[in-house]
């Protein structure tokens, strides 16, 4: 009789684990990425001006925005003069241009901040928005940085800062809609047609 109540009783303990352990494997199998709308946006984020000053990138709310990382010592430099272009065509309510210069490509960007506006303002004649110099890659990446290049973080997809002027067409709810390379000019008319759609 003791030998039966002990089988029972070890029949009744497992069959209990057994349901814990289901129970535990059905919880795992339902837990949820995070959903679109638990997603950072462009709005997100501060950021500090060439002057010093922070800049809340939640004041660009309803525009859209490139990023774009710009360098004064690199072959790509003269894009300067089509960024500053584009944005004097297409710039205003609906449309802007952010630049983060960069020192992480060749050393081509050593300038201080007062250097670089120096430079910018008398060499192109930029009036779109310069930032203060960010790292755009390795482990001190500036965290605008990280959610653009993060497919966890944005949202569209998993990329990496090849060299000066990599631009981030940004839209005008602040989400990553696309990148585009280094090489590819700022008025390519794919962007253009993005601006104007």
């Amino acid at each position: 009789m003791k030998t039966l109540h002990i089988v029972l009783a070890l029949l009744v303990v497992n069959t209990a684990c057994s349901q814990q352990k289901a129970g535990t494997t059905n919880t795992l199998e339902k837990k949820e990425t995070p959903s679109a709308n638990t997603m950072k946006t462009l709005h997100n984020f501060k950021v500090k001006d060439i002057s010093g000053k922070e800049f809340d990138l939640a004041s660009l709310k309803g525009k859209k925005v490139m990023v774009v990382n710009v360098a004064s010592e690199c072959g790509l430099t003269p894009q300067y003069e089509n960024l500053e272009k584009l944005y004097k065509e297409y710039g205003g309510d609906k449309f802007t241009i952010i630049g983060f210069p960069c020192n992480d490509f060749g050393s081509q960007e050593p300038g201080t901040n007062e250097e670089i506006k120096t430079f910018c303002t008398k060499n192109y004649g930029v009036t779109f928005q310069i930032m203060d110099k960010v790292k755009v890659l390795g482990d001190d990446k500036c965290e605008l940085y990280e959610w653009l290049t993060t497919k966890d973080q944005n949202g569209v997809e998993e990329s990496e800062v090849k060299w000066n002027f990599q631009k981030y067409l940004i839209d005008a709810n602040g989400n990553l809609v696309k990148m585009i390379p280094p090489r590819t000019l700022p008025d390519d008319q794919e962007i253009i047609d993005w601006i104007k759609g």
